[in-house]
Formats: C-alpha cells, structure tokens, sequence
C-alpha cells in the first residue's frame, strides 16, 4: 500500500529534520569520502532518508529517529545512518552548531 502524494509530511519539523539529515550527509561525505558535492552512495542514502522522513507515521509529532519504537529503515540504511551520525555529530558542533542544539533539544 503507497500514500498518496498529498499524504506525504511535508510539515516544518520533517522539513527541518531532512535539512538537518542533509547537513550531517554531505558533512560526512565531504570528510570520508573528499568529495565536495556528495558521492553517489550518499546520495542515494539521502534519497532514502528523506522518503521515510516523508512517509513517517508520526509526521509532525515525530520524535529523533533513535528515540523512536519502530525502525522503519531498512537494516542497510539504518546501518549506514547510524555511521554517518556518529561520525557527523561531534562536528555538527563546530559546522553548524545552531542545527545540533535545536537537535539536542527536540529529544
């Protein structure tokens, strides 16, 4: 069963959410893998990331995905983030500290 388009959380904290993803993606990227614009394997985790923040069940009542009881990545991806993460948020500090405060309080 596919939601409909008009069904799809586009609300300002899954909006936020997606920018924050993006930010911690191409930081990773650009730090791993020294590209400037992101690879091909991270764009395709980004792709990935923002459709489920798309179709997530809880849309704007949405806690962190860590916080949450259904993981609805499949365990490739949900690898891969939980790499890129704890990678990127020690230096989400220093880039964009604004992005990881806001992070840190929506827990």
């Amino acid at each position: 069963m596919t939601r409909q388009l008009s069904d799809l959380n586009n609300g300002p904290k899954v909006q936020k959410e997606k920018e924050m993803v993006t930010q911690m993606i191409e930081l990773y990227c650009r730090k791993k893998h020294h590209h400037e614009k992101l690879c091909k394997e991270c764009q395709t985790v980004k792709i990935y990331a923002h459709r489920r923040l798309s179709l997530c069940r809880f849309g704007e009542e949405k806690s962190a995905c860590s916080n949450c009881s259904i993981h609805c990545y499949k365990p490739k991806y949900r690898d891969r983030m939980k790499t890129i993460m704890r990678f990127s948020g020690p230096w989400m500090l220093l880039y964009h500290p604004i992005y990881s405060i806001k992070h840190l309080l929506n827990r």
